[in-house]
Parts: C-alpha cells; structure tokens; sequence
C-alpha cells in the first residue's frame, strides 16, 4: 500500500510503500479515507517535533484521521463503520493511564503519538487499531471526519478550564481565543453559542480568508501587533475565558492580564526555548487576588472525541465549506503540506466511502 512519510535527514513528505497492515486480537482493519494536515505535522517533517518508531529510518505521517472498517476482526465494530482513531498508544505495554482510559494525562515518556512520536501514523491507504482506539462516527461525517481530533482537543481544554472554576458560580460571557491559524477558527465556532461575545488574537492584514471567517462568525478580531494580549483588556474587555493556540510563550504570562477576575486559560501551544523577564510578582499577586487561573492541555480521550463528534457534526455548512480550503488526492498529495496565505485547512484524501 501507499503512505505519506517523512524520512530521516529530509524535511519534505514522500510516497512510500509499506505492507498492508494485519490486524492482530483486538484490532480492526481500516481504510483510510481522509487524514489532516496541521502544525504539528510541519513541525515533524521538520524535525522540531516527535521522534521515529524505534528501528526505523522514516515515520508515516498523519494524526487526524477518518476512514471505514473493512475487517472488524471480532471487534465489536462491524464491516462499513465509519470510525475517527485516537493518537496515543502505550509504548511498552499498558500503563496505569491508558488502564484508566487517560492516555492525554500521560507523561512524556510513558505514550506514543501515532504520526508524531514513535509510531507510524494514519497517511496510509490503510491502518490497523484497537477496537478500543476507534470512535465511531456517522456516515454523514465520513468526509468531515479529520476534524474530529482537532474538535477533540479543544474539548478536552474546555473541559479541564470548566473544571478549574466548579468550585463557584461562574457565568462566562467573553472568549479570546489566541491565533487564528485552523484550530482556532474551529474553536471559535465550536465556542459561538456559549460565549455572549468572542474574540480573536492575530497578525493577518485584509483581505485574508481567516478574517472573512470571523466577520461572518461574528467574532472581534484583535491585531497583536497593534494591541498586545496584556492591554486587551483597555483596548477592548477583559476576558473571562482565554485559548491560547499560538505557541508563542509571552502569550501565557500577557493571559493572565488579559483575563476579568475569576477567569481561566487554557494553554495549548508548545514553545520553544526563550528566557524573558517577567514581572513574577504582579503575576502572581494577579493570580491570587482575582482567582485567576491557568491550565495545560494536550491531547485528549475517547471520551473527548465522542464529544468531538457531535461538535463536529453541528458546524454549519458554510463555515466547513469555509475552513477546509483544499483535499487532495495521493496524485497530488504536496499540495496538501502548501502553506500559503490562502490555505486554511487541508486534508490528503485515499478514497471514499
């Protein structure tokens, strides 16, 4: 079969071939139909992120994705299911997390991330996974599939950032999510009906697509290059719940500026190395005295995805017409990985259902 991988040494994604996976006890066989491309996939082929499977000179890429059951090998999932896997797999045998059905709390070390760290991913025309993995989508959401673990991990976010405030009555009614690269603007949507007003941080001129997105969405778009996330609140209003997606560090300290007393943010992006001075004690008497707080995110459960699905399934039309600005067949499938200003979302696509 074919499959989309990255090799050792190169920084651009290649066609390869690979044998046909065989489920073993316990596994399903998928047919791939859809997979995503997001930043974290850039930042494997690069070599900034993730690591290869052990013996390995290559890593099949690819961790967003959606396909149909061909052999439930019995699994309690049948022939024809459409299905979304999840990312993390233990990696030397079970551990405590993934026991407890929490893989997205494992530390470094005891996971792997299918496509990312140490285990080939889904950018193949097939793929094997526990029955356990695979989450069972409608068939109406067989081309939109790839979505749902994006969807899934800001679930999960939202989640953790409800939990951190379930001691008290909190009644949000702003949302800032920072960046308004494919994650965001997802977020955004999935946040519309349950924030009065919502906000987002960017550093895009007009005309761009993301911005059209967010005027139709009703969003406030807010440049960072001429309103840093700390003066938000002056410029516009403080913000009772932030998402941070943007991997820029300073943005994690600016947050807690940025929020109204009592309010949370939620951490997603992963930076890199930076010293830069911060006022340690402002932001720590910010955080005591308006109970303020700030949570880490990453990754997410089943749980999460089944909540994704749903989600995923309520967008409006026009805003997936809108989002995913390209699929592209394994013929063409560099057009994919092409990052320019009009490319949103896109996804390699092996066949359909």
């Amino acid at each position: 079969m074919q499959a989309i991988a990255v090799r050792r040494g190169e920084e651009t994604p290649s066609l390869v071939e690979k044998p046909r996976p065989e489920p073993a006890d316990g596994e399903a066989l998928v047919r791939t139909l859809r997979v995503g491309v997001d930043g974290t996939d850039y930042e494997v082929i690069s070599g900034n992120h993730g690591g290869y499977p052990d013996g390995e000179d290559h890593i099949v890429l690819g961790h967003e994705a959606v396909g149909v059951v061909v052999d439930p090998n019995g699994t309690g999932l049948s022939e024809g299911d459409v299905v979304v896997p999840t990312v993390r797999r233990p990696p030397n045998g079970p551990n405590e997390y993934f026991e407890r059905g929490e893989p997205d709390m494992a530390p470094e070390g005891a996971y792997h991330e299918r496509g990312i760290d140490g285990a080939h991913g889904f950018m193949a025309e097939y793929f094997t996974s526990p029955a356990e993995c695979l989450v069972n989508c409608p068939p109406s959401l067989a081309d939109l599939g790839f979505l749902v673990e994006p969807a899934s991990i800001t679930e999960k976010a939202i989640e953790h950032a409800r939990a951190s405030r379930s001691a008290f009555e909190w009644h949000p009614e702003t949302a800032f999510v920072l960046g308004n690269g494919s994650l965001g603007l997802l977020t955004l949507a999935m946040l519309d009906d349950s924030f009065e007003r919502l906000y987002c941080l960017g550093r895009r001129d007009r005309p761009d697509p993301t911005l059209d997105i967010l005027d139709d969405l009703g969003v406030t778009y807010v440049d960072s290059r001429t309103t840093p996330v700390d003066e938000v609140p002056a410029a516009y209003e403080a913000m009772d719940f932030v998402y941070e997606a943007t991997g820029y560090a300073k943005h994690a300290f600016e947050t807690v500026e940025a929020l109204a007393p009592n309010g949370v943010a939620a951490l997603l992006g992963v930076p890199n190395d930076w010293t830069f001075e911060v006022d340690g004690g402002a932001l720590h008497r910010e955080l005591v005295l308006h109970n303020k707080a700030l949570v880490g995110s990453v990754n997410s459960n089943v749980h999460h995805f089944e909540r994704a699905v749903e989600s995923v399934a309520a967008l409006p039309e026009w805003f997936t017409d809108a989002l995913v600005t390209g699929v592209y067949g394994l013929e063409e499938f560099e057009r994919a990985f092409d990052d320019d200003d009009t490319t949103i979302k896109t996804a390699v696509e092996f066949g359909s259902r």
